[in-house]
């Protein structure tokens, strides 16, 4: 449940705020869009629970999609955990950090968080015992900024943001935009299924799985709908809206200029966690892909200390051209489209899974298969909406599987794996647990 935690609580709650107040301003709407997105996560958390039980070996969606579909569907999804779903959030939490610190540090916003990545994949190509235990600290210190943010949005009696609670919102939901907006909303989300990926090294994962994943997305889910409240009462929705520093922009509103750098160092700081983890834990599915495929085998040697040095750098400069390349929104809107549309090809491999015979103790889905229906649905929903209103980032995101495509093509068969080797890609697949 702490490995679900430590991957939800990360960039998109201190950041998305603002992109949803650019779309929808009534209290309500940015209200169900909280809650929406806590109950897809409980929906994919309830899915991937039974997925994992069902194939209790680490590896996330590139292995249950390549022993439920197709060995190219699953290694499609690896291709984007290695071009999005680890360097699009290193990216990601690295522009915020960079949002945060402009106004203080005398350097620009895209410096800032270049220096952040080629420092801490620096630090990571050499030894990770210390950075665990750095890691579990910011993580612990993050949830009591949370918890603080929150207590002082509720300790204010009069709204400082004078919330619109009117029934606007009949009117936003429908809104093309909403969609997007709920994309925004569903990165902040992301980590629910964290728990997943290192299934193979939990103890009765009958029992454990189920309870780290929707325990885990509860709690969470709980304190953003209650940080957003808070963050509204704290400061002006037009303050906010269309900005990505929408904490620092509330400490401002409510304490002061001196406040409000403090709590924008404190937050950058905690950023740093996120970027850690993601430099971490991203490299070990990039290496296992290049012991299960000979055309990313180039990624495979690691240093005397068993770290995948080259794996790191190679993400590492994926996530560098994604910052000099696009900004926050696009990364974040491109990002979440292949995602999104993983997750759910992960949840209907369900259906799959149903055919075959239960392992002893699995996991089953209450309301199969209804929930995994409404989840796809939902997904389907934001796909469609997210082509319609952002063509120019769903395009990329299809152009980036096009690309996956090819390399599957020219990586030639998936080669058989000696013991030794098998061995070797689980240990390092397992290494690390980051957050999202």
């Amino acid at each position: 449940m702490a490995i679900v935690i430590a991957n939800m609580v990360g960039t998109g709650v201190f950041t998305t705020l603002g992109l949803q107040l650019a779309v929808v301003q009534n209290a309500w709407s940015i209200l169900f869009l909280w809650l929406g997105g806590a109950v897809i996560s409980l929906l994919g958390a309830f899915s991937y629970a039974e997925v994992g039980t069902h194939m209790p070996k680490s590896g996330g969606e590139y292995h249950f999609l390549s022993k439920t579909i197709h060995p190219m569907v699953g290694y499609l999804s690896g291709w984007v955990s290695m071009t999005v779903g680890f360097a699009a959030p290193i990216a990601l939490a690295a522009m915020a950090m960079g949002a945060y610190l402009e106004g203080i540090a005398s350097l620009s916003a895209n410096l800032i968080a270049l220096l952040a990545i080629l420092l801490i994949s620096l630090m990571h190509s050499f030894s990770l015992k210390r950075s665990s235990r750095f890691q579990d600290i910011l993580t612990i210190v993050k949830i009591l900024l949370l918890l603080f943010l929150v207590v002082a949005g509720f300790w204010h009696r009069e709204p400082a943001g004078r919330l619109d609670w009117s029934n606007q919102w009949r009117q936003d939901i429908f809104l093309p935009a909403y969609a997007v907006a709920l994309i925004f909303v569903t990165y902040a989300y992301s980590g629910w299924n964290a728990a997943a990926y290192i299934v193979g090294e939990i103890k009765k994962p009958g029992r454990n799985l189920p309870i780290a994943l929707i325990g885990g997305t509860i709690l969470v889910s709980v304190l953003y709908v209650l940080l957003q409240l808070a963050l509204l009462r704290l400061a002006p929705a037009s303050l906010m809206a269309g900005r990505v520093e929408v904490g620092q922009i509330a400490a401002r509103f409510m304490f002061g200029e001196q406040a409000g750098r403090w709590v924008s160092m404190l937050i950058s700081f905690l950023l740093v966690s996120s970027i850690s983890a993601m430099i971490w834990v991203g490299p070990r599915i990039t290496r296992a892909m290049s012991v299960d495929y000979d055309l990313w085998r180039f990624l495979k040697k690691d240093n005397a200390q068993g770290i995948p040095v080259r794996a790191i750098w190679f993400q590492s400069g994926i996530s560098v051209l994604l910052i000099l390349t696009g900004s926050f929104e696009e990364v974040l809107l491109y990002s979440g489209f292949v995602l999104q549309l993983f997750t759910a090809v992960t949840v209907g491999s369900i259906f799959v899974l149903r055919r075959r015979k239960k392992p002893a103790n699995a996991y089953r889905s209450p309301g199969f298969p209804f929930v995994q229906i409404l989840y796809i649905g939902i997904s389907c929903w934001i796909i469609v909406f997210m082509i319609a209103d952002k063509p120019y980032a769903s395009l990329i995101g299809v152009a980036n599987l096009g690309i996956g495509l090819l390399t599957y093509r020219l990586s030639g068969r998936r080669h058989r794996l000696s013991p030794k080797e098998e061995a070797q890609n689980a240990s390092h697949a397992l290494e690390g647990v980051g957050e999202g």
